[in-house]
């Protein structure tokens, strides 16, 4: 039986070895025959291109007045914009309304890849999937044409997918070359296999122990939410009327006789128009349409049940969490596939905007303005970080950043009898009303998704294009002038720093300089312009003035989506805010009022949507646990602060301690001075109910906290320098007692 066994074991071995070696080779000799070009088809911009577009408030205006527009299209997020790039790129005149931002919902809150997806392709092979198969073929056609049309805003990413069993490199080369001959002439570069020694060369952090090799291949990666603007104002700049803010209140009917198939006349409700109302503004107005498109994502059951209440829902939506970590969990050009979680789900763990991100979870979920990332879903992620990496990389909760979760509107297909079964693809369905809803899909096949959708309303409402469809290669805004190097004309004509000069360079792309126009001075004799927002991150407070001209009406339109700064690090857009707040009251004429309103409203988000609460109770939930020994230790350099014996710390109390602190270590009078801004930060940091002073429960819960590693750093700790005491475990715990 043993010997029987391995006879088998090698056989099927040999036959995994010699279908990669196949797959492979067979891919290589088709695509060197087909004349390999990713990027095959000509760039061009459309007939009509407008070098300015009118203010939010005059776009609302116009579309108020406008007699009647072809489409109207309700959803700012990446596949409305599609639709009204494609419409205004064939001469139709198209409006769009957008209940709260460009990409406020899922379209900001993806994995960030530009990719066909490896994982539907494996199943596609495994399960003999035609359907599946050809969704991953149109979305790596597509990735190539959106690389190629926002190279400021995308590029490609080698991603690594270590094997730590010999005889699973096979299978997956096999698989990655699959992938690669699926793309066809827009193959980014080929995959490649890599030794162990080489492969902990380009991932240094990768778990060694039991590690064989691992395979590199070529995705897409982008910045989703600024990549979903540049579509909105690209259809802008053609003409089209897009307006953030303004949430569909009800459709424009009209009954017209029509003729039913036995040839008799009959009333039919057909849609004419919607009524909006501008949530900035507080104003209602109507806009009047040939024809509706649906494009909302997880609300796509709203708008269908607001023109129809006894249609049946089919949106399923899903949640997918992601993380933000430090840079240093990750090599800044390399990605990282976990093709096996403990659960069968895909994680990627990949550099983004200088961190690391990691996801996505696949949860069942309900439909809310407010998804909010759960602790198990980011525990299951932390968890599932922590397998593929080194022991010498301690993985803490405390080095969470932000979090996020997106709802994936998964729809089921109404134009099939089997009503249950998910589309994996995206659908188009037009009612009896003539709504065109375009439901499911994914990013990167937004321009496809769009295209097919302007194709159904030109058939159903006998719409008169001017031209066919020209998406295909059409250069988005910002990126027709841009290069590599665009970054440099900056620095030289602007005095900007050279890494705020990358970073506007590879946002705006070549109207980076619209942004560099209106910064201010810094008083120092280098950056000569460029006030940052935060010290830590290379946003400027000029680029709250250029996206109040990009229509941001809300601190967390800037925050979240014309700058990452929350998406990157919560505590860092927390600590922003106030420069935002100010900076858009200027600009809007905001009072008191309103002022405070933002300011609430952006807390909100921060602590419900991007992780800020996590990070809050991921400390306060840290059980107060200490030996004796170290009670004794942290209850000492307590009362050294506490010399009052008060039981509690004020303001007071800690000025008193640094000051006392820093003249002991021979530091002058006048440089022991503690500023306000220091005193606060450190008092915000331990005083956890905001009640003004630090309690002795909750300076120990710091400490724990910092032991635990649930918090990373302290500015506390540091200040008061309070050293970690070396624990011993042979000694009795005190049970959390104080």
């Amino acid at each position: 039986m043993p010997r029987s066994f391995s006879r088998r074991f090698i056989q099927h071995g040999l036959l995994l070895c010699t279908s990669a070696i196949g797959t492979g080779f067979l891919g290589q000799y088709i695509l060197q025959k087909n004349t390999l070009n990713a990027y095959n088809h000509p760039l061009h911009k459309p007939a009509v291109w407008l070098d300015d577009y009118p203010s939010r408030e005059a776009q609302i205006d116009i579309m108020s007045k406008e007699s009647e527009y072809d489409i109207v299209v309700i959803g700012g997020g990446a596949t409305g914009c599609g639709v009204a790039v494609d419409a205004a790129s064939r001469g139709l005149k198209v409006a769009l309304v957008e209940k709260y931002d460009f990409s406020s919902g899922t379209s900001s809150r993806s994995t960030k890849l530009i990719h066909g997806g490896v994982r539907y392709l494996q199943k596609a092979i495994l399960q003999l999937d035609r359907e599946q198969y050809h969704m991953v073929k149109e979305a790596l056609s597509e990735r190539g044409n959106l690389l190629k049309i926002a190279p400021h805003l995308s590029y490609p990413l080698p991603i690594m997918l270590p094997v730590y069993k010999w005889y699973l490199l096979p299978y997956y080369y096999a698989g990655i070359k699959a992938y690669d001959f699926v793309s066809g002439r827009q193959l980014l570069r080929w995959s490649y296999v890599i030794s162990k020694n080489k492969a902990l060369e380009l991932f240094p952090m990768l778990k060694k122990e039991k590690l064989v090799g691992a395979i590199v291949y070529y995705d897409g990666q982008h910045n989703d939410a600024r990549m979903n603007i540049a579509l909105a104002f690209t259809a802008a700049h053609m003409g089209a009327n897009v307006a953030n803010h303004c949430a569909v209140t009800e459709f424009i009917h009209e009954n017209i006789q029509v003729n039913n198939k036995e040839g008799q006349t009959e009333t039919k409700k057909i849609i004419r128009g919607i009524k909006c109302l501008d949530r900035y503004r507080n104003k209602e107005f109507s806009i009047r349409a040939k024809c509706v498109v649906n494009a909302t994502g997880p609300y796509t059951d709203v708008i269908r049940q607001l023109d129809d209440s006894s249609v049946p829902k089919i949106c399923q939506p899903s949640a997918g969490v992601h993380i933000v970590l430090p840079d240093y969990y990750s090599p800044n050009n390399m990605g990282l596939l976990d093709p096996n979680t403990s659960d069968g789900r895909v994680i990627f763990f990949l550099p983004w905007q200088k961190h690391t991100m990691a996801g996505t979870t696949d949860t069942p979920c309900e439909i809310t303005d407010y998804p909010s990332p759960m602790a198990e879903d980011v525990d299951f992620i932390l968890g599932e970080i922590k397998n593929y990496l080194s022991s010498d990389v301690e993985v803490r909760r405390g080095d969470l950043l932000a979090a996020w979760s997106g709802i994936r509107p998964l729809v089921l297909n109404p134009n099939k009898k089997d009503t249950q079964s998910i589309a994996r693809n995206h659908i188009i369905h037009v009612s009896d009303s003539g709504l065109v809803t375009i439901g499911g899909g994914k990013w990167t096949t937004y321009r496809q998704m769009a295209e097919e959708t302007v194709d159904r309303c030109i058939q159903s409402a006998n719409l008169e294009p001017k031209n066919d469809c020209i998406t295909k290669g059409l250069v988005l805004s910002g990126g027709e002038k841009w290069s590599p190097t665009s970054y440099i004309r900056l620095v030289q004509d602007y005095g900007i720093e050279t890494e705020v000069a990358i970073h506007l360079s590879n946002t705006y792309g070549d109207q980076a300089n619209k942004v560099a126009d209106l910064s201010i001075l810094t008083g120092k004799r280098w950056p000569v312009v460029g006030k940052r927002l935060h010290e830590e991150f290379p946003y400027i407070e000029a680029e709250v003035h250029y996206a109040i001209k990009e229509y941001a009406r809300t601190a967390v339109d800037i925050l979240a989506r014309r700058t990452r700064l929350s998406f990157l690090n919560v505590i860092a857009a927390d600590e922003a805010l106030p420069c935002v707040i100010q900076i858009m009251a200027k600009e809007l004429n905001w009072n008191e009022k309103k002022q405070k309103e933002e300011t609430d409203r952006a807390k909100t988000f921060l602590l419900r949507e991007m992780g800020l609460n996590l990070k809050r109770d991921m400390r306060r939930n840290v059980p107060i646990n200490f030996t004796r020994e170290e009670m004794r230790y942290y209850m000492k350099h307590f009362r050294q602060i506490d010399v009052e014996n008060k039981g509690f710390l004020t303001l007071s109390d800690l000025k008193r301690h640094l000051q006392r602190m820093k003249i002991s270590n021979s530091v002058s009078t006048t440089d022991s001075d503690i500023s306000p801004e220091e005193l606060r930060i450190l008092m915000h940091e331990v005083d956890q109910n905001q009640n003004g002073i630090i309690e002795t429960e909750e300076f120990l819960q710091l400490m724990s906290a910092i032991n635990t590693g649930a918090v990373s750093t302290s500015h506390f700790i540091k200040a008061a320098r309070i050293a970690k005491i070396k624990n011993n475990s042979m000694v009795e715990r005190s049970g959390g007692g104080v």
